[in-house]
């Protein structure tokens, strides 16, 4: 039986896909995976038996991806699962910060005791939350991935004109957004270009703060900014600038942080961009598919940290092997394993390898030191049979 951990509350659909040979439970002591959410695995105790963490969601940042790749474990999330979720905040961002919905009701609700007066004092000061259409205007959409391309076919069934960037813009996505998006060659173009700018990209070094005080006078007058993928992509004092001085409209942002609260002008969401039944219905069970498939089949689909590998089985036995990529450890594996008939199929990324071998033979019983030798080789990280 596999022991699962499973760090926050989890929707009850991954019973749907982990059967009776699964124990899921919050107290696991030596897991053989993890199901998280949101908790912070930073200081996590990473024992030698951990073999997956599957995050219910896109963002890792809760994660210490060195930690658990040196020590072997794959890392998976559902990219994808949440994204109509998500695009189905943005579009209400967008007709928040242009009609002014939030400020009326609040004024509506403050004229309660006034009785039959009601009425004509809503007609009489109605006008003070005026607002603009959506209908026509531009949105500039940086990143098209699983997010950003249903954000783009959705605007543009809205009227609106859609304007896009990604510099690992796929050939499906392409050819999706056909006649419902202008690609662009740079981000800068896409923010010069927006009424509303909509931010669909991870958090790098290269992504940090790229919106700021430069970036921000290339933009329209009276711009709206929208940002549910992360805080600090958004320099908040230079944004606070443009929105006193009125060159910024609006910034809806779905990462609240102390420094945008009770502000004038920003419109903060307390992280409800994938608080939707169906969001974590779809998250987690596409992270609990992903575990099963790696711990029953050795297959990686999704990893953050490791090399994508979907074989089918070519045999009843299945060995996986996790070694240091650009080195000699597959020949050395194929040194040890001569003279037995076996398909073996190999990957590797950024410093990681990855391998599964098939085989009739089973493996742990032919030798009693196989593994005392295989796992003796440099640069071999872990060995398991399926």
């Amino acid at each position: 039986m596999y022991e699962i951990l499973k760090l926050n509350s989890i929707s009850k659909k991954i019973y749907d896909v982990l059967d009776d040979s699964y124990h899921v439970a919050d107290d696991v002591e030596a897991p053989d995976a993890v199901l998280v959410r949101s908790a912070n695995m930073a200081e996590f105790d990473i024992k030698d038996n951990l073999l997956a963490v599957a995050r219910a969601g896109a963002g890792v940042n809760n994660i210490p991806l060195p930690r658990m790749t040196e020590k072997g474990v794959v890392v998976f999330n559902t990219p994808g699962a949440n994204a109509n979720a998500v695009k189905e905040l943005v579009l209400c961002g967008m007709l928040l910060a242009s009609r002014d919905v939030i400020g009326g009701i609040s004024w509506a609700n403050g004229l309660a005791g006034n009785g039959d007066a009601v009425p004509k004092m809503v007609e009489k000061g109605k006008s003070q939350f005026g607002g603009h259409e959506i209908l026509g205007k531009t949105l500039g959409v940086i990143g098209l991935g699983a997010i950003g391309a249903k954000i783009a076919i959705a605007a543009h069934a809205l009227g609106m004109e859609v304007i896009g960037y990604d510099p690992f813009l796929s050939d499906t996505v392409k050819t999706l957004l056909n006649g419902v998006a202008t690609f662009a060659d740079s981000a800068e173009t896409v923010i010069a270009s927006a009424d509303f700018l909509t931010l669909h990209v991870p958090l790098l070094d290269s992504t940090r703060a790229m919106i700021n005080r430069d970036s921000i006078a290339t933009m329209k007058d009276g711009a709206v900014i929208l940002n549910m993928s992360r805080a600090e992509l958004v320099n908040v004092p230079d944004l606070k600038e443009a929105l006193a001085s009125g060159k910024i409209a609006r910034y809806v942002v779905d990462f609240p942080t102390e420094d945008v609260l009770n502000t004038e002008h920003i419109i903060a969401i307390p992280h409800l961009g994938a608080s939707t039944e169906e969001a974590e219905d779809n998250c987690a069970v596409m992270a609990a598919a992903q575990l099963k498939d790696y711990l029953e089949n050795g297959n990686i689909r999704n990893s953050v940290n490791f090399p994508s590998l979907q074989v089918e089985r070519s045999a009843e036995h299945r060995m996986c092997v996790i070694y240091n990529a650009g080195t000699d450890a597959i020949a050395c594996l194929r040194q040890i394993l001569d003279g037995i008939n076996y398909q073996i199929h190999s990957v590797e990324k950024k410093g990681v390898g990855y391998a599964v071998i098939d085989t009739d033979v089973c493996l742990g019983e032919m030798d009693d030191d196989l593994f005392d030798r295989l796992g003796a080789l440099d640069n071999i990280v872990s060995i398991r049979l399926i």
